[in-house]
């Protein structure tokens, strides 16, 4: 290993032989996780999103919030029930793009894809941002570098990931396991207090909050869905799964569909028990730029997330274990981006192999992870937290939209698929199994397709307009990607002729001075022994040129040299006219031009050398009949005889 590659191997580490990919598949221990970060850590904000909503309406609307988590409950449900049939049915290629593409076509598939790979993108910054949040209500001195605080979360979870999915699995392991620990004691010692008779009280709640809305009528149901939509956050991610099902040891699709079942329990747990603590512990909660609506509250308040005055409710503000759930909380949060970085890669490759994105994405780096993927993941994610400011508020009002779009798309191409299955398969017992998952997915898809709707309505003008915006641009680009690819294929197919031999070869040597360089490429243009051999130099300085003459005839060099007259000192310009000419006089001929280039041990070295050369041969690849070859000196190297 050079020294040049040291840091890369420290962070990344040792690259993995192709063969070894097996050695990356996870169990369903570790695919926990990787894969369910993002839906456990929901529990985290969804109800706060809830009591946020409902709070528009001042205190009229917060008895509502237990109907507005079971229905979120129900929903959840639903879907994880019909993401289990997916598992089954698409053990080797499962995910919304892939039961689009086989079933609803390609379109609709690509509307999947472009809806995902925006919420991918938005996972990673709001998951981020909310577990920065969490960090800041511990210790709110730190408020001011929540963005850049956000962004070195976002450079260590690349890290890892570019590290390898097995390897990232282990390291996320602890802080996902204890997240659920903390989480559920926290849920049965408030439970305890409760039949005890001595039930939690949040820090607020003596607090009121004053309405901003006056909810009647239409306005109250508005401010449901609204409700009802926030809470939707609590099912981000139960798609990754089905998504990352080609990454579970074997049998792929009962180990996939059983951590879905195990995370949707947890995931369902965790967000009735923390509901349940909210309500039972008067829990209110506004917008922090609306701190002034909580009547009762002090002056200079520092408002702590509704999930953090649960925990200081049922364990005390200064008890060890208070501490703890800010803690795991931040950690699972800022981890729940994990989802992500292996859903987005993953996506992204299977997109790169259709031809929908660039062909850099389909590869595989050191670690056998799609590196492109998640770099691109980890810029475009680190651009909206720079642009909102790592503010959750913000960005949570563009989050959702894909996520249902996706899962409506998938549950329909699951329907299409029990239909197919149903018209070739007579057995008796599998036909009863087939109608019982197109059932489900049947519900799945109209439900998620309803919730859309609503989703739609109620954050349209809060910012989920961008979403929609966005997601058609992201189509549009992917069809020109596909285009393009296409239009190269064909143009460069070879197709059923031979290759046209070219008339005559003429070769051209650039020379700006007789150095080392210029004699090996003049030495090595002469090799190949073309029909026309010439050095052209380019006439900037007449006193250079001059030199240049005199040191060509004294080493009595057997080539012709050529002086251009650039009299406003471009030497790009008149080495292209000159070798239009050249063309102009022989259509079929074919211009070879050697470029002599300088090769230095460092990379800050190579700024101060080739720079014309680089200019010069960018535009001459788009010149038709032109060959560019490059002939290299390396520094170290031993003097070569002159050419002659």
């Amino acid at each position: 290993m050079t020294l040049r590659h040291l840091p890369k191997r420290l962070l990344v580490g040792r690259p993995m032989r192709s063969d070894r990919l097996d050695e990356t598949l996870l169990p369903k221990t570790l695919a926990l996780p990787v894969f369910c970060s993002d839906p456990l850590s929901s529990n985290a904000y969804a109800t706060e999103e809830i009591l946020l909503a409902l709070g528009l309406a001042g205190m009229g609307m917060l008895h509502l919030t237990w109907a507005v988590a079971l229905a979120v409950g129900v929903l959840l449900v639903v879907v994880v029930a019909s993401y289990r049939q997916t598992c089954h049915a698409y053990p080797t290629d499962g995910g919304a793009y892939a039961v689009s593409r086989a079933n609803l076509g390609q379109n609709p598939a690509l509307v999947a894809a472009s809806a995902l790979l925006i919420d991918y993108v938005l996972t990673v910054a709001v998951s981020v941002a909310a577990g920065v949040a969490n960090i800041v209500s511990a210790a709110p001195a730190l408020a001011d570098h929540a963005v850049a605080i956000s962004l070195a979360m976002i450079a260590l979870l690349t890290i890892l990931n570019l590290r390898g999915i097995r390897e990232s699995g282990t390291i996320f392991a602890i802080p996902t396991y204890g997240f659920v620990l903390v989480i559920l004691s926290m849920i049965a010692a408030g439970v305890v207090r409760i039949v005890a008779g001595d039930t939690p009280h949040a820090e607020s709640a003596g607090f009121t909050i004053a309405s901003s809305e006056h909810a009647t009528g239409l306005l109250a149901v508005a401010l449901l869905l609204r409700a009802f939509s926030q809470g939707c956050t609590a099912l981000t991610g139960v798609e990754a799964i089905s998504n990352g099902v080609p990454n579970f040891k074997p049998p792929k699709g009962k180990n996939a569909a059983t951590t879905l079942s195990i995370m949707g329990g947890l995931t369902i747990a965790m967000f009735a028990g923390i509901t349940a603590l909210a309500i039972t512990s008067h829990v209110r909660i506004v917008p922090s730029a609306d701190l002034h609506r909580l009547i009762g509250a002090p002056d200079g308040y520092e408002q702590k997330t509704a999930i953090a005055q649960v925990a200081a409710a049922v364990f005390g503000a200064h008890s060890v274990w208070f501490y703890l759930v800010p803690i795991f909380t931040a950690a699972i949060l800022i981890l729940a981006a994990n989802t992500a970085y292996n859903g987005f890669p993953i996506l992204g490759s299977l997109l790169s192999e259709d031809g929908y994105l660039p062909r850099q994405f389909s590869r595989r780096g050191d670690r056998l992870v799609f590196s492109n993927g998640i770099l691109v993941l980890a810029a475009l994610a680190g651009l909206l937290i720079w642009v909102f400011d790592a503010d959750v508020s913000k960005l949570i009002q563009l989050y959702i939209i894909g996520v249902f779009v996706s899962f409506t798309l998938s549950q329909a191409g699951m329907v299409r698929h029990w239909n197919d299955e149903l018209r070739t398969t007579v057995l008796p017992r599998e036909r009863r199994r087939i109608h019982r998952s197109k059932a489900i997915n049947t519900v799945g898809a109209v439900l998620t397709g309803l919730v859309l709707i609503v989703v739609l309505i109620s954050k349209f003008t809060h910012g989920a307009w961008i979403v929609v915006i966005a997601m058609p641009v992201v189509f549009v680009a992917m069809k020109a990607v596909c285009r393009h690819y296409r239009r190269v294929d064909k143009m460069i197919d070879a197709g059923p002729g031979g290759v046209v031999l070219p008339s005559r070869v003429h070769a051209i040597v650039l020379v700006s001075r007789l150095h080392k360089p210029a004699m090996r490429a003049l030495a090595y243009a002469r090799a190949t022994r073309p029909d026309s051999l010439v050095g052209l130099t380019v006439a900037t300085s007449a006193a250079a040129v001059a030199a240049l003459q005199a040191d060509w005839e004294a080493r009595d060099i057997p080539v012709k040299l050529v002086a251009l007259e650039s009299p406003y000192r471009d030497i790009t310009g008149p080495v292209l006219d000159y070798i239009a000419s050249v063309r102009a006089d022989s259509p079929r001929c074919v211009v070879v031009v050697f470029v002599p280039e300088y090769v230095v041990r460092h990379w800050w070295e190579h700024l101060l050398h080739n720079q014309s050369a680089l200019r010069l041969k960018a535009r001459l690849l788009f010149v038709k009949g032109v060959m560019v070859t490059s002939v290299p000196w390396q520094v170290e190297d031993e003097p070569v005889p002159a050419a002659g």
